[in-house]
């Protein structure tokens, strides 16, 4: 789960429910002060919602890039249907693919893609499917396929809980099981989230449709290798991470980038969140690929 360090939009952005042919998504939307060099959209991960890219609204904003953030249905403040069928991976993908097409509409070019975690596994299939629909595509803290067998235990325990517990119930589990605070070295004691950002991460929870989680916590779980699939569809790639993640070790994620023949950006500080944890440096490795492939 991402943790934003603010819940306030910078003065570039507004929120609002960007429209499409498959219905409303609820959006940030950042623009810089002139014409954009490009647009961006921004597929949150597991658990997750467009607030986890509100710090880098701002700093994408000032490279010149109009940045458009997103709750997937059943996120946070877009809503979704309580089946499960709703949320398969295919479903999501062609979600991602109707707002590229209203984006496009708007700015009168594809889109650079970016997906983070879950978000990344789901982009990559709106891609597979529609490669001409993004300009280029980041995956951010998202590997080559499942889950790394040591955190899947952690999704199983979320399945079965939502079959038998209420969002409130589960909520309070999880935080029980939470280990202690560590900041990215992995030094302990660093300071929880200030009452607001707790507050505002266990309403993002409750928002959120169950069976969303469990559809989507299951692809995680059993997401093949499509790595080979996605090099030969010739799009641009980016693959992003912290120093150190837990969902999909660095190591795997330097492999696929290699077999991808994508840039590779390590930022330094960061875990599984360098949007949230160090959106700075973040922007900047984001706006210099952007910028470089047009």
């Amino acid at each position: 789960m991402s943790t934003p360090p603010t819940l306030t939009l910078p003065p570039c952005a507004r929120a609002y429910r960007l429209d499409t042919e498959r219905g409303a998504f609820a959006v940030h939307e950042a623009r810089p002060d002139g014409a954009p060099r490009g647009t961006a959209l921004l597929v949150p991960g597991f658990t997750g919602s467009k607030e986890d890219f509100i710090a880098l609204l701002a700093p994408l904003a000032a490279a010149g890039f109009r940045a458009i953030a997103v709750d997937g249905r059943g996120q946070h403040e877009t809503p979704g249907p309580r089946d499960q069928q709703a949320y398969a991976q295919q479903e999501l993908a062609l979600d991602v693919l109707a707002q590229a097409r209203a984006l496009r509409g708007t700015a009168g070019g594809p889109p650079h893609l970016l997906g983070h975690s879950l978000g990344g596994l789901v982009s990559r299939a709106a891609a597979l499917r529609d490669p001409a629909a993004f300009r280029s595509l980041t995956v951010l803290s998202s590997g080559p396929a499942a889950l790394d067998p040591s955190q899947q235990h952690r999704v199983r325990m979320l399945i079965d809980a939502l079959g038998t517990m209420s969002m409130e119930q589960v909520w309070e589990a999880m935080r029980a099981l939470d280990p202690p605070a560590t900041d990215a070295a992995g030094s302990a004691g660093a300071t929880s989230p200030e009452p607001g950002i707790a507050a505002f991460l266990r309403q993002r929870w409750l928002n959120t449709v169950p069976e969303q989680l469990i559809a989507t916590g299951r692809q995680m779980l059993t997401e093949p290798d499509r790595v080979e699939e996605l090099a030969r569809t010739g799009l641009l790639v980016h693959v992003v991470s912290g120093a150190v993640d837990y969902a999909w070790p660095v190591p795997l994620m330097d492999a696929m980038a290699r077999r991808l023949s994508a840039r590779r950006t390590v930022v330094e500080g960061a875990e599984h969140s360098p949007n949230a944890e160090r959106p700075e440096q973040t922007a900047e490795a984001l706006a210099g690929f952007w910028r470089e492939t047009g």
